[in-house]
């Protein structure tokens, strides 16, 4: 196709200039609708994947509550973790404040001075003896907390005992002690006098951020034993091929230390992680869903157009094959015809899509539309286009020479 063939080209689309601007429309628009739409379904995907920073697939959780104020709480909590390590495939159990994905979250504003203005909010994990091991959670400098290091709750509240040292994430460390090491440090995060850095785990997810965030990597734990009827949460790490073998026997377990409590649910993390993103899935489907259907109707437009046209230039087409054009020729007329429509609506909606993004930015405070993301939808485009004016375009290429003669 030279050069000079574009001429005839765009002299056919000024003749149907209705239909033309019907198809550049409808592909603007799918254009612009379908490249915030594949942004957002990656955003919910990240989501989905973000990392806990736990053993996830040896963790069992077990939600409780107890019936009233127990003034026991503590021996019963001690009973409960002692019945639980006894059940075969057990390794560690621990009572725990919250967990990633666990719909509540404890937070804290921490700093490494007292009083801080520019203080970070992070999440704030407390619970008994052996919560780091039962989380599985990697400590790449430091330590893990001593067993002399743990205060009880109460005494906490009561401020009768302080915390005396915290555990933070590999976010926490470059963001409060970038150049520097954090072991040893002081930092700010229950009460008024600073606990001392004694370790640094890689990650540990902070409970309903999003991914990506860089607020998502703030979490710090601390020595705090917690008693089931604040926790809420008992972590048991298991054997991972026992796990399921493992929830069979939590409840038995838990009733015969006390029958009264209410055992709200038992799940494997992997469980944990499905319902809390269940909606990100449902929301990812269904984009998936509107972005095919889009791409769809727009090929369906561009078949019954491309069709209208060939059976218009009947007689067009004869006279070209009867002057020498080939098959290819032909083909190749309406390949370039459709991709000269496809960029003009492409061009036009990648303005809208980013004006689209601008508006979700400001209503639904949904991130920033990546520049990447355009030409996805311009590729998708440009594919769906040509599939679909090939059908019509090879039909194109039968018809005879001799056409030219019949056709009035």
């Amino acid at each position: 196709m030279y050069p000079m063939h574009f001429v005839p080209i765009l002299s056919a689309l000024r003749r149907h200039r209705a239909a033309t601007a019907l198809i550049v429309l409808e592909i603007s628009v799918t254009c612009a609708i379908v490249s915030n739409t594949v942004f957002l379904i990656q955003d919910r995907l990240s989501r989905i994947d973000h990392a806990s920073g736990l053993a996830e697939d040896e963790l069992v959780r077990v939600q409780l509550t107890g019936i009233g104020e127990k003034p026991q709480a503590s021996a019963l909590t001690a009973q409960d973790l002692a019945a639980l390590r006894a059940i075969p495939g057990v390794r560690y159990a621990a009572t725990a404040n919250m967990v990633p994905f666990g719909n509540s979250s404890w937070n804290t504003d921490i700093s490494p001075i007292p009083r801080d203005p520019d203080a970070i909010n992070s999440a704030m994990y407390f619970g008994s003896q052996g919560l780091l091991e039962a989380m599985g959670a990697q400590l790449i400098a430091g330590r893990s907390f001593t067993p002399g290091e743990f205060v009880a709750y109460a005494d906490v509240q009561a401020e009768k005992a302080h915390p005396p040292s915290v555990i933070i994430t590999r976010g926490v460390a470059e963001r409060l002690f970038a150049g520097k090491t954090p072991i040893g440090q002081p930092l700010y995060v229950w009460g008024k006098e600073p606990q001392t850095v004694v370790g640094v785990i890689e990650r540990l997810a902070r409970p309903n951020e999003a991914a990506g965030r860089a607020s998502a990597a703030y979490a710090v734990v601390l020595p705090i034993d917690v008693p089931y009827t604040v926790a809420g949460n008992y972590l048991i790490r298991t054997d991972a091929p026992r796990a399921v073998e493992v929830l069979a026997q939590v409840s038995a377990a838990l009733k015969r230390v006390d029958a009264s409590r209410i055992i709200l649910g038992r799940q494997s993390f992997a469980e944990v992680r499905k319902d809390y993103f269940k909606q990100d899935r449902a929301l990812a489907l269904l984009l998936t869903g509107v972005s095919i259907s889009l791409l769809v109707v727009t090929a369906l437009g561009i078949v019954g157009l491309a069709s209208f046209w060939v059976q218009q230039r009947t007689r067009q087409i004869g006279v070209r094959r009867a002057l020498g054009a080939t098959r290819g020729d032909i083909l190749l007329y309406f390949q370039v015809e459709n991709f000269i429509l496809a960029t003009t609506g492409i061009v036009m909606g990648m303005v809208l899509g980013y004006a689209i993004n601008l508006w979700l930015m400001h209503t639904y405070q949904v991130p920033r539309l990546p520049a990447m993301f355009l030409p996805v939808g311009a590729a998708l485009l440009w594919l769906v286009g040509q599939i679909a004016v090939l059908g019509p375009a090879l039909r194109a290429t039968m018809i005879p020479p001799a056409t030219a003669s019949r056709t009035s």
